[in-house]
């Protein structure tokens, strides 16, 4: 059987375009809080769900996303996120919170431990480091609970580094691998300290309190042009102590036995330290969220059943640990597809799915009703209009209804 992701069904039937109030296009908001642990203000960036913002939804949780070095890779996370958890991009990520954190002082925070001084560091960069356990109590004592006294959070968090920033991910999966459900490691700095906090990862435990982590690593092609993931491991150079490290940490992740993380490590041949953030993003949202996408079979639309999307998102609330229900828009949209197919039946329950997770929805009455004149049953249509009018005197049902009356 042909399988047809939404993201197809979709190019083929929606064209959806949103108007702005104004001239801005804003895909954020910035904010600080006072930081007692690292002694300074902080500032942060953070992305909300447009739905949550303009009020078009009753208010949800969304799960959120940490991203270090927010300042450089904020917007292309949220483009990425906005794109691929709306309906025209297939809905293949959830839509979530993004929440970059801005550095002060990037190489104190993002080194877990002081380097030690040698020909190929900077030397104020290695007096400089070293800070990490302090960065690490900031996010768990101070941010996480600032984002969820102040923003419309779930317990569901995804915490995303690139370079120094990877090895902070890294570190933090060690030392408090419950602050987090997923981590996201990009061509982490794992040479860092003589390579410090790989020998400590290899000697830790991946036991049962991983067994419901993800962790994505993303490594880059930082060799020369005659070397492999192969030959580069025979190696003993200054200039491939990076990527020789990130190769021995994917073998070491790769190869464990115990097998509680759910792992994925993924090279880029084509893309180097600073391009490889984007790709990787993607790939690793992908992995995290496999889960997300709802597989429906448009070839046949009698498959196509409330009942199949509805079980769907119950394993949706299992894996956030809330309720989710199937969005308005997507019930709504099915259900006109398969009315226009003549599946009646099925189109009903997609409609009445509406109504009953939507109760104070005038458009889930409106388009009720839309399904009742289908099937000429005018006096059901009439009343589903009628209560889509009490709930709102400007929706379209009060034009439908005047039509209605000029027939009889």
């Amino acid at each position: 059987m042909k399988k047809l992701h939404l993201i197809y069904f979709l190019c083929l039937t929606l064209f959806t375009a949103n108007g702005q109030n104004n001239n801005d296009i804003i895909i954020g908001k910035t904010d600080s809080l006072n930081s007692k642990i690292l002694k300074e203000q902080r500032n942060i960036w953070v992305h909300i769900p447009k739905e949550y913002s303009d009020g078009l939804i009753e208010k949800k949780n969304y799960p959120v996303v940490y991203l270090l070095d927010g300042d450089t890779h904020f917007h292309a996370v949220v483009g990425m996120i906005q794109q691929l958890s709306s309906l025209g991009g297939g809905s293949v990520f959830p839509k979530m919170i993004v929440v970059g954190i801005l550095n002060t002082n990037r190489t104190r925070d993002l080194t877990p431990t002081k380097g030690k001084p040698d020909s190929s560091t900077d030397s104020n960069m290695i007096a400089n480091s070293g800070g990490g356990e302090n960065f690490m109590l900031f996010i768990e004592k101070e941010l996480i609970p600032y984002m969820e006294s102040n923003y419309p959070t779930d317990l569901y968090r995804t915490f995303i580094g690139h370079s120094f920033g990877g090895l902070t991910v890294m570190n933090t999966l060690i030392e408090k691998p419950n602050l987090f459900n997923s981590y996201v490691a990009i061509d982490p700095s794992m040479s860092w300290d003589n390579k410090n906090l790989l020998r400590k990862i290899k000697k830790t435990s991946l036991d049962g309190k991983y067994s419901s982590k993800n962790l994505f690593l993303g490594i880059a092609n930082t060799m020369s042009e005659d070397m492999d993931t192969v030959t580069v491991k025979k190696d003993t150079t200054a200039g491939t102590r990076h990527i020789r490290a990130i190769l021995e940490l994917n073998d070491y992740l790769k190869n464990d036995t115990e097998k509680n993380i759910s792992f994925k490590g993924e090279y880029y041949k084509d893309d180097h330290h600073g391009s490889v953030p984007l790709i990787a993003v993607y790939d690793a949202l992908r992995f995290i969220f496999e889960f997300y996408l709802l597989k429906l079979d448009f070839v046949h639309p009698k498959s196509v059943t409330s009942k199949k999307v509805e079980n769907h998102y119950k394993q949706l609330s299992r894996e956030f640990g809330r309720g989710i229900k199937p969005e308005e828009e997507l019930s709504n949209m099915l259900g006109y597809w398969l009315m226009s197919k003549k599946e009646f039946e099925n189109s009903e329950q997609f409609f009445n799915l509406n109504v009953k997770n939507y109760p104070e929805s005038f458009n889930a009455y409106d388009s009720l009703g839309d399904f009742y004149l289908a099937i000429e049953n005018k006096e059901k249509a009439i009343e589903n209009y009628k209560k889509s009018v009490s709930l709102n005197i400007d929706s379209l049902s009060k034009d439908k209804l005047k039509e209605l009356e000029k027939k009889k």
